[in-house]
């Protein structure tokens, strides 16, 4: 193994808590000269705010370290000229899109895309509606999903994450998603590019069976959970990690095995 692709929330950290252990991973992914991103499908923090968090925490690492699907996101638009669009994210993910036409959500302009990422509570019918109302333009407009994760582990349970909302906005507009983050093959594919990195060389490392574990093993990749997180709430048997630890300190030992 050459390269290594870690998720961060339940992996280095559970809400404003560090996982015991994980500034001293970092430490080692460092020592070692270990190509390494964080891979993330945060969507309510920009990679500035993750770098101060994380900051906070004692871990230090760079806004370069960090792919989140925003950053993908953009890249994709780039790419196809696509200028026009609704972006249904956080205040802090906005300012990812900043060099892009940006049309008020639930408005009548015409867009080229209907991006959705985490709101959180930010959601409400009104605010669903308008996204499909935008979708169901013609010609229809992308809808570009800044992930899939279903749920995410908060200090009072667990609560939708973005996948349940593209879903109910596909299925009412018609419009198949485009997916671009965890568990995608494309967003794994694009931080393989970033890395000059082949699949069997990487290992994915999270707490997700599905947008981790089993993303991670499509696109071809090694695919290890940890036992923090989201671990004891998502028991999908169909999904057998090629390694399970307890947390992101076990990684150096097991690495060196």
């Amino acid at each position: 193994m050459h390269a290594l692709l870690v998720d961060l929330d339940g992996v280095f950290y559970v809400e404003d808590e560090k996982v015991p252990g994980a500034d001293t991973t970092v430490g080692w992914m460092i020592d070692a000269h270990l190509p390494h991103l964080f891979v993330t499908n945060t969507t309510s923090r920009s990679r500035k705010a993750l770098v101060q968090k994380l900051s906070d925490l004692g871990i230090v690492v760079s806004e370069e370290e960090i792919l989140t699907p925003a950053v993908a996101a953009v890249a994709w638009l780039r790419q196809r000229q696509l200028r026009r669009i609704a972006a249904y994210v956080p205040s802090a993910t906005l300012e990812e899109f900043s060099d892009f036409n940006l049309v008020e959500p639930g408005g009548s302009e015409p867009v080229d895309a209907v991006v959705i990422g985490d709101l959180g509570e930010g959601w409400d019918f009104s605010t669903l509606n308008c996204a499909f109302n935008q979708l169901m333009q013609e010609p229809q407009p992308q809808l570009v999903a800044l992930g899939m994760t279903r749920f995410w582990r908060a200090s009072d349970g667990l609560r939708l994450d973005t996948a349940p909302f593209v879903v109910a906005l596909s299925h009412a507009s018609g419009v198949a998603p485009v997916v671009l983050g965890k568990p995608a093959t494309a967003f794994f594919e694009s931080a393989l590019e970033l890395l000059g990195a082949e699949p069997d060389q990487t290992v994915m490392v999270g707490d997700d069976l599905e947008a981790d574990v089993r993303g991670a093993q499509q696109a071809g990749l090694l695919g290890i959970l940890v036992r923090t997180g989201k671990y004891r709430t998502d028991n999908t048997a169909e999904v057998q990690p090629d390694a399970v630890l307890d947390s992101i300190a076990e990684l150096p030992g097991w690495w060196k095995s």
